[in-house]
């Protein structure tokens, strides 16, 4: 299969040009079919491609010097979107001229650049911010909204699960993913009207390919005991940077554990191989890669901190998902939900 080439944006992120590019082209050292419109500073892109000659016939510069503030309003990135790395980049995907748009630059701008340059889909409400999450078995979790819409209602929260499951389907490759709602306890009496609601309306629901398995609470996320996670933005966001923080702070804590003495330094020797097993499933570059699920467009946002192995793995996110025609899917399951009468009006 031939992909559509994928648009970067090259200035976004901490580390800038050197470290898009480099992660691109890694994903190409995986992927030699990828293509990419790399967007920003014609001089720093090309001084950036000299290390990596797989990627000169792989790639298109489209000129651009104006980047999007880490700290800038969404409001004020809007204004600029024509003349900005982000915005050319989304742009992209909305001419036809890339299939899907990565950035590294700033969450609240890009979505919504994204969500004026692509709208929509038919049938959907809002689009919602999801991502990978490691677990205790082989698959990852899905788990969103994670900050793209501050309060939802029930009919939010059912949209937010049928395109997890598609996304699931994908990542997973399971043919009815595990979804549940997150709240503060598992009992069906938990949480507030909006949860209960939605939890009604999936339970109802028959004919769509997920099996909806109630709730769960945040100290479960991480169990590997369901495929999706759904929940608004606000607790999302929240749930998390506190599960990042948790994988820094045990990071930090071995740390310092195995270098206090002599005798831990020996035994940190000893413990190597598990201790690298640890940092490789805790490391957030291994699962790097968000997407705005529910636009007429493929756009994923890598981390700002992310590394060039982060980017490379945001890259091929955003290949998968034009492979397995991720759009498709979801306004298939949209379909169903129409048939299941789930979205009715509010």
């Amino acid at each position: 299969m031939i992909l559509p080439r994928i648009a970067i944006d090259a200035m976004g992120g901490d580390e800038g040009v050197r470290t898009m590019i480099e992660g691109a082209a890694l994903a190409r050292r995986r992927h030699d079919k990828f293509k990419f419109l790399l967007v920003g500073d014609r001089a720093r892109i090309e001084a950036a491609l000299e290390a990596h000659p797989n990627m000169r016939e792989a790639s298109e510069i489209l000129h651009c010097e104006d980047v999007v503030g880490g700290d800038e309003k969404p409001s004020r990135a809007l204004r600029r979107a024509k003349t900005t790395s982000m915005g050319l980049a989304v742009n992209a995907v909305k001419k036809g001229e890339a299939g899907a748009a990565v950035s590294a630059g700033n969450t609240g701008a890009l979505m919504a650049m994204s969500k004026l340059a692509l709208r929509t889909m038919p049938g959907l409400d809002r689009p919602a911010l999801a991502a990978l999450l490691p677990t205790l078995t082989d698959d990852d979790v899905i788990m969103l909204d994670l900050g793209a819409n501050r309060e939802c209602d029930a009919r939010n929260l059912v949209q937010f699960a049928i395109m997890g499951a598609a996304y699931s389907r994908i990542v997973t490759g399971r043919e009815r993913p595990r979804v549940r709602l997150l709240n503060i306890g598992t009992e069906e009496t938990k949480g507030t009207d909006d949860i209960q609601e939605a939890s009604d309306r999936l339970r109802e629901a028959t004919n769509l390919a997920m099996d909806f398995e109630g709730y769960v609470e945040a100290d479960k996320i991480n169990r590997g005991e369901c495929d999706v996670v759904v929940c608004d933005g606000f607790s999302g966001n929240i749930a998390l940077k506190a599960i990042e923080g948790a994988a820094r702070f045990v990071t930090d804590l071995l740390r310092n554990a195995f270098s206090s003495s002599l005798r831990s330094k020996i035994g940190f020797l000893v413990s190597r191989p598990a201790t690298e097993l640890l940092k490789h499933h805790l490391d957030p570059n291994n699962h790097n890669g968000a997407v705005f699920l529910g636009l007429n467009g493929v756009v994923v946002k890598s981390h700002g901190s992310a590394t060039a192995k982060g980017v490379a793995n945001a890259v091929e996110v955003a290949a998968r998902l034009l492979e397995d025609d991720i759009t498709n899917r979801i306004a298939h399951d949209l379909a169903e939900v129409d048939t299941a009468g789930l979205a009715a009006a509010k």
